[in-house]
């Protein structure tokens, strides 16, 4: 089980490791070598334009590179569509009624599904899972048990280190159709091509064909649990929207240069005045962690602050108010969003690799096909000076 250092050692250890070519051949492979490089990118460690600069043999024709793109292509669509990604952007399946609220045996690992058990318990172990795993998580919450895709991308939203609301909330609706053209279906054989033994389900109700597969998902039909004892699963780790430690006593002297550090900007810059660590308490509360994701974060946090504040960043208008000059770096997050901009003379966006377009992209080919192409025009500029 692979487990995460929030430190720039483990970060660098993580850079050095990665193969190129290797993840192109095995990178749906649930063991394959991917870079597991996503907790330290959502929360800001490090930058995709960084990484391509540690990477001077990454080209966009590399399947690596092309993976980053997704990963700015989905920020790309939260820019333009702000809370929007958090509702159904093209209309559900018509005429299924998904349920509100996740099923028991999906939260404690015991549907009697390795795949999905699998992944249950090994995200709960982690915070981690691959992205095939993912998938076939959400596919089967959604297509085969008929659960509404918002309330399921918010439980694992919560339990993923890497949790970002516009990668993880907008997987979750590519794989429910309610932003792509069909609903993302697996089935027991394309299991057993890319995981381990543990994991295959041959002889389950998903080792069938993709036929009968996509009629179960366009119906109303489902796939009912096994009836598999509680002592068999596990237990759900809660959720918390704070942290279990108080903020410091703010403490800026008249004219200092202030940082405010965000959770998604956790790099490890030098600063000439006073980091402060911010935590909006109303995101968290809509958006809970798991305490292990919350010790990541704090972890790093406290290592690249001085102080920590806790609160509503309303709060902060006053203590800031003697500061010299106040910077930090535009999140999209609900509340980050809106309150950072009232507190900072200075708010650069993160930091990005590729174009974000004018127009809002709503297909990843389209997407690409702009970035791409700005790159290859700077490029040719570049070797024609």
């Amino acid at each position: 089980m692979h487990s995460f250092s929030p430190t720039t050692a483990a970060l660098d250890a993580a850079i050095a490791a990665i193969h190129i070519r290797a993840y192109a051949t095995s990178r749906n492979n649930l063991d394959g070598r991917v870079t597991r490089l996503s907790p330290y990118l959502t929360h800001g460690f490090t930058s995709i334009p960084a990484l391509f600069a540690q990477l001077p043999a990454l080209t966009l024709q590399d399947k690596l590179a092309f993976e980053f793109g997704w990963r700015e292509f989905f920020q790309h669509v939260w820019h333009r569509s702000g809370d929007a990604i958090l509702s159904d952007l093209r209309p559900a399946l018509p005429g299924i009624s998904y349920q509100p609220t996740l099923p028991d045996d999906i939260r404690e690992g015991r549907t009697g599904i390795a795949v999905i058990d699998q992944a249950v318990h090994s995200l709960y172990q982690s915070g981690y899972l691959h992205n095939h795993a993912r998938m076939w998580l959400a596919s089967y919450v959604v297509h085969l048990r008929k659960v509404q895709w918002r309330v399921a991308a918010d439980w694992l939203y919560g339990h993923l280190l890497d949790g970002d609301l516009g990668s993880n909330h907008l997987s979750w609706q590519w794989v429910a159709a309610t932003f792509s053209n069909k609903p993302y279906l697996f089935n027991a054989e394309n299991v057993a091509k890319f995981a381990p033994a543990r994991w295959h389900c041959t002889g389950s109700a998903i080792d069938t064909s993709y036929e009968e597969l996509e009629h179960i998902a366009r119906s109303q039909n489902s796939i009912a649990p096994l009836a598999v004892s509680a002592r068999f699963g596990t237990s759900e780790p809660a959720l918390l929207g704070a942290p279990a430690m108080d903020g410091s006593a703010l403490h800026i002297k008249h004219g200092q240069a202030v940082r405010l550090i965000h959770p998604w900007m956790l790099d490890d810059a030098p600063f000439d005045g006073l980091r402060i660590g911010v935590i909006h308490l109303p995101f968290h509360a809509r958006f809970p962690w798991s305490q292990q994701r919350w010790d990541f974060m704090l972890t790093r946090m406290r290592a690249v602050t001085d102080q920590i504040f806790i609160g509503e960043l309303e709060e902060l208008r006053t203590p800031l108010a003697t500061a010299g000059s106040v910077v930090s770096q535009a999140s999209f997050n609900p509340g980050y969003r809106e309150g950072l901009p009232l507190l900072c003379s200075t708010l650069p966006e993160a930091p990005r690799y590729f174009a974000d377009p004018e127009q809002a992209c709503r297909s990843f080919s389209a997407f690409w096909a702009l970035s791409a192409a700005s790159h290859n025009t700077a490029q040719t500029r570049n070797w024609h000076r």
